[in-house]
């Protein structure tokens, strides 16, 4: 005689894979966050070594200043494209290394993040006026936290470049160490530079075509927003100069 199967056994597996959702949330942590378990006090510490790698700079053996290691910290989310995690990757881990512009490929595309803006569901036009703003709003209060501590960490590197003209039994690797991290530091301070031009010009077409498709009176709103960070990233607080080998770069597309 062929077994019953019972009605309610055989809903068992759609809540079983909404539990195994819901603890894969837990261990992924918020929406838009990174998992706690693949947090490390050194997480970032590859977007150094990107730089210099892809500018043919040996990258430097000394460990990172708490300076240093909180500028690659606040460097991450505007190097990172903007938008560019919804929630189910967040949920699963979504954490990846990015290339640095020096050697991107392809050439940037302004119109990346308004085309996934206005393409992805949403409810109302206003929504997405309001994702627009609040991604705006979000890079102004992260140029603060990248800009307040590149100052100091530029500012410290010139004392140490100073300083070492009179040190006494500095060896050559401890020179080139010395070297290559200063030119570390101001090159991640040059890739967030480029990053928020990109923005700037990415949020500027994604606002023209809204008003196009959808014109509302949150325009006004995002295009001062713009304009705010466009002028704070057209004139940072610091700025760093080493050499650079790389083709040039550029915010068109």
């Amino acid at each position: 005689m062929p077994a019953t199967v019972s009605p309610i056994r055989s809903l068992l597996p759609l809540p079983a894979l909404l539990a195994t959702l819901l603890l894969a949330g837990c261990s992924g942590g918020d929406f838009w966050r990174t998992r706690d378990d693949m947090r490390n006090d050194d997480m970032h510490s590859w977007i150094g070594r990107e730089a210099t790698a892809s500018v043919g700079v040996v990258p430097s053996q000394f460990q990172l200043t708490e300076n240093e290691r909180q500028l690659r910290d606040y460097a991450y989310p505007l190097i990172e494209p903007p938008h560019s995690r919804p929630a189910w990757k967040a949920v699963f881990g979504d954490y990846t290394t990015i290339a640095s512009p020096w050697r991107q490929a392809p050439v940037f595309d302004r119109t990346a993040y308004g085309r996934a803006l206005i393409d992805e569901p949403h409810r109302t036009h206003a929504s997405r006026y309001a994702q627009l703003i609040d991604d705006v709003r979000d890079d102004i209060t992260r140029f603060e936290f990248f800009y307040s501590t590149a100052v100091r960490v530029i500012d410290l590197d010139r004392k140490r470049s100073a300083s070492m003209a009179h040190m006494s039994e500095l060896s050559p690797r401890e020179h080139a160490d010395a070297v290559s991290r200063m030119q570390e530091n101001a090159l991640i301070v040059q890739w967030v530079q480029q990053c928020l031009e990109r923005r700037v010009s990415s949020y500027r077409w994604a606002l023209e075509r809204l008003v196009l498709q959808a014109p509302d009176g949150m325009a006004a709103d995002a295009d001062r927003l713009i304009s705010e960070l466009a002028a704070q990233t057209a004139n940072p607080p610091i700025t760093a100069q080493p050499p650079v080998i790389g083709r040039p770069l550029t915010t068109r597309g």
